[in-house]
């Protein structure tokens, strides 16, 4: 990658400029010269843009959706990289323009570049400020005083207006009656935190700053000093465990909502917890559990509940998913096994295990990237093929997607299978190939599930979705001495995601909850879901 240091001023700034015509002409085309110079360096600049932007997209491509904690860092990385080497390109272009405004201020170039900036098209929504520039009365070419408006030249120009905090007075009168000598006062309007200072405002953007934005609490209290406010984060901290209690209902009725569900997706990823007295971390596990029926064409709201546990014992999959009955999307964890056991009165298991293709895929994948395989290759094209009708029914009704993965998926699993088979009797069973192959057959059953119900996904992608704020938002997740904080972040993160789900603004909608949970009977607390508020 180019190295250059932005910070270098350009050698011909510091000339004095020519006096004699030979001095200019040496200073033209000393300027020609570094003009080059700078397109070239903006020319490979450019170059490796493209190339990051390639290498981005080969990587979310191999993602599939899933949410490879170390495929994810990568990504992560080059989103940085990208936007450092974006900010040079666009320091370079300003250089270049900055000389050729100095030598040809009406050069093509400048105007193909200004002209393409121009093009950004503002939001109509946005508010709009005129900064009027009339001038003076006195022409000051002849010094007359009868100017008259032949037209009007407008620019836009994208401003932010920072946030701001107001101080809301509640003034509550005291009136006595002159007939009877009553006092009559209005009574304070509920608060979110009983005597507290915080409106419901504030507590949903902090709330939102730490969950949704990933602002711990000592970098919040530093922003909200720039504007003279102090806040320190444990009183901010105490804010948000008055919240999690009065929000704990409605996190417990999108829970209801999610379990009552026959189509689930269901996930877990490690977090790192205090654990007091040791002087250092431990590990503990987040859940989730998905409802998202719009792969086929419901209307049913869609909804996430997480759950925290200090370990990843069976019973806590278990606790995640009680009650629950129909179909389970999830990875080949042996905790969620029990869930899968038939009853023996009924007949039948309480749910049915849908294996992820992607989960399956990246196996393969992982051994193509380290081997350049072309048996492993081969089997990546035919799962591509899988996922490319997948593609095409997305969405339609469950009627549809299962005949049309009965028409096309059945036989390309059927030769897939069989490649499976012949790959298999042509390595050594020791080879990672191997392992990834016979990962697959032993999943069979299950990764097929799909293709019976049109009801059903190929991936597990909804679950991975959901987990994957929490693994942008790791550094927040070093509880407060307990793994009640755990609990507490499971809490918030259920209604957060739940509400973004619903394609709504999460900090709005938990200002209008958090504005009106206090005094809202606890039987009609369906009325506050994300759906419905």
């Amino acid at each position: 990658m180019i190295q250059i240091d932005m910070n270098i001023q350009p050698p011909l700034a510091e000339q004095k400029l020519p006096e004699t015509m030979e001095e200019l002409r040496v200073f033209a085309l000393s300027l020609q010269t570094e003009t080059r110079i700078y397109q070239a360096e903006l020319y490979a600049q450019a170059l490796h843009i493209e190339k990051l932007k390639m290498q981005l997209a080969a990587l979310r491509r191999a993602r599939f959706g899933q949410s490879s904690e170390k495929l994810d860092q990568e990504i992560e990385q080059m989103e940085l990289m990208l936007e450092e080497m974006e900010e040079g390109q666009a320091q370079l272009a300003g250089k270049r323009e900055h000389h050729a405004d100095l030598s040809a201020p009406c050069s093509d170039d400048v105007k193909e570049t200004r002209v393409a900036k121009a093009r950004m098209e503002l939001p109509e929504h946005l508010p709009r400020e005129v900064v009027d520039h009339t001038p003076d009365c006195i022409c000051p070419h002849c010094g007359g005083d009868q100017l008259r408006q032949i037209g009007v030249d407008t620019r836009n120009v994208l401003e932010y207006v920072p946030s701001h905090f107001k101080v809301i007075v509640h003034s509550r009168p005291k009136m006595a009656c002159k007939e009877c000598e009553a006092i009559i006062q209005k009574p304070m309007p509920s608060l979110p935190i009983v005597k507290g200072l915080p409106g419901a405002g504030l507590l949903a953007h902090v709330l939102v700053s730490k969950y949704c934005d990933h602002l711990p609490y000592y970098r919040q209290s530093e922003i909200y000093a720039r504007d003279g406010v102090t806040l320190d984060r444990g009183v901010m901290a105490g804010w948000t465990g008055h919240m999690a209690e009065l929000l704990t209902p409605l996190a417990d009725a999108i829970a209801k909502h999610v379990r009552s569900g026959e189509i689930l997706h269901a996930d877990d990823t490690p977090v790192p917890v205090l654990d007091p007295g040791r002087g250092k971390t431990k590990t503990g596990r987040f859940w989730v559990a998905v409802r998202d029926e719009h792969g086929f064409g419901s209307n049913v709201p869609p909804a996430v509940v997480y759950q925290y546990s200090p370990d990843r014992t069976g019973i806590r999959a278990e606790t995640l998913l009680a009650g629950c009955k129909g179909y389970l999307h999830a990875d080949g964890y042996a905790g969620f096994n029990r869930l899968y056991d038939v009853d023996p009165k009924t007949g039948q298991s309480r749910l049915q295990e849908v294996s992820c293709w992607a989960h399956a895929r990246r196996k393969i994948f992982e051994v193509h990237a380290a081997t350049d395989s072309p048996l492993a290759f081969d089997i990546l094209s035919k799962i591509g093929a899988l996922f490319a009708v997948e593609k095409t029914i997305n969405g339609r009704l469950p009627d549809e997607r299962q005949r049309v993965r009965a028409e096309q998926s059945v036989l390309l699993l059927e030769d897939l299978k069989q490649t499976l088979e012949v790959t298999l009797g042509q390595i050594s069973g020791k080879t990672t190939l191997a392992q990834a192959i016979r990962y697959m057959r032993s999943r069979w059953n299950s990764l097929l599930r799909y293709t019976t119900d049109g009801r059903l996904e190929m991936t597990n992608n909804a679950a991975e979705r959901a987990i994957r704020p929490l693994a942008l938002g790791r550094k927040n997740w070093l509880f407060a001495g307990s793994d009640t904080g755990g609990d507490r972040a499971a809490i918030i993160y259920t209604i957060i995601e739940t509400a973004k789900m619903n394609g709504l603004d999460p900090e709005a909608y938990l200002r209008n909850v958090i504005s009106r949970i206090a005094d809202h009977p606890i039987n009609k607390i369906d009325q506050l879901l994300p759906w419905n508020c």
